[in-house]
């Protein structure tokens, strides 16, 4: 059985000891001591729990906290403060700044392992996050897919697919195809931070599709800083001697052996400005077909579908 990860941050080299002790039996323990580097790990790979000292030497944990709630990939991530302060208004601002729980050092093993179960348990409960990605999955998805419908407002809906990532993947291996995963899942979030607005909503489907809302006329932008940035990193997702050949072969799904060139990526953009939707399966077939549209093309492309129509 695979291991939730959690990682634990304390300048206190016996703390640390004492928490890695307690959790590793139970679930996968990276650690680290000050607070910029708990936010360069959490950057190449986002645990299940953190467990957060209140005082750090670099950065305090409310800090780290307020920057992680800033990042889409860390804002749903539980966080666990722990601190040698008793005092009330050192509880109140690290819950004000983002954890979701409180401890008081000295702690007992038992209590701290029935807080990070509970906040595991709750976090599970409450988002249906992607465990890659920590973007938010299907669940999500349709919740806001209906909202757009019953409210009527109109809205675009980016179908975002990776063209040859099956390929990439089982040629480098999982970890390769972990990275592709995620730094798509950047791409696609700093792409609406540039071109999108406060309201839009970022999902990851599964796999190496994805999911974005945002308003009309800032659909066709929003895919087109997206292929742009996804095209300047594609390359490097080969070994450097596969990157000079342009090419990788492997086994395609036919089962033969074919070349594949870099990774590229495929959005299919539909919207209710010109036809009326009832359903959320509605708007996944139109995206699926429309997305299948662009995959049509070598090169990274989008289609953002103008037929007008008055039903679907």
């Amino acid at each position: 059985m695979v291991k939730l990860k959690i990682m634990v941050v304390d300048d206190d080299p016996d703390i640390l000891e004492l928490l890695k002790a307690t959790l590793e039996e139970e679930y996968e323990v990276t650690s680290a001591a000050l607070g910029n580097e708990a936010i360069e790990k959490l950057k190449k790979e986002v645990p299940d729990l953190l467990v957060l000292d209140y005082v750090l030497p670099d950065l305090h944990g409310p800090e780290i906290c307020k920057i992680l709630r800033k990042d889409p990939l860390l804002v749903h991530l539980p966080v666990l403060m722990l601190t040698g302060k008793g005092e009330i208004e050192d509880k109140v601002k690290g819950l004000e700044s983002g954890a979701d729980d409180y401890m008081v050092k000295p702690f007992s093993p038992q209590e701290l392992t029935a807080r990070v179960r509970m906040l595991i348990r709750r976090s599970n409960i409450n988002l249906d996050a992607n465990p890659l990605t920590r973007l938010p999955g299907n669940v999500s998805i349709s919740r806001e897919l209906d909202e757009k419908i019953k409210s009527k407002e109109k809205f675009a809906a980016l179908y975002i697919d990776l063209d040859n990532f099956k390929a990439v993947n089982d040629y480098y291996g999982f970890e390769r195809g972990d990275e592709v995963i995620k730094e798509t899942a950047r791409i696609i979030i700093s792409a609406i931070s540039e071109k999108g607005t406060t309201r839009d909503f970022i999902g990851h489907i599964g796999g190496d599709d994805f999911f974005v809302i945002t308003s009309p006329e800032k659909g066709e932008e929003i895919a087109k800083k997206i292929i742009s940035d996804f095209d300047k990193v594609s390359p490097k997702f080969f070994d450097e001697t596969d990157r000079i050949k342009g090419f990788i072969e492997t086994k395609g799904r036919d089962n033969e052996i074919h070349k594949f060139g870099f990774i590229t990526i495929s959005v299919g953009i539909i919207t209710n400005l010109y036809r009326e939707f009832t359903h959320t399966a509605q708007i996944s077939s139109l995206g699926a077909e429309v997305k299948g549209f662009a995959k049509k093309f070598a090169q990274s492309k989008y289609i953002f579908d103008k037929r007008t129509e008055q039903k679907y």
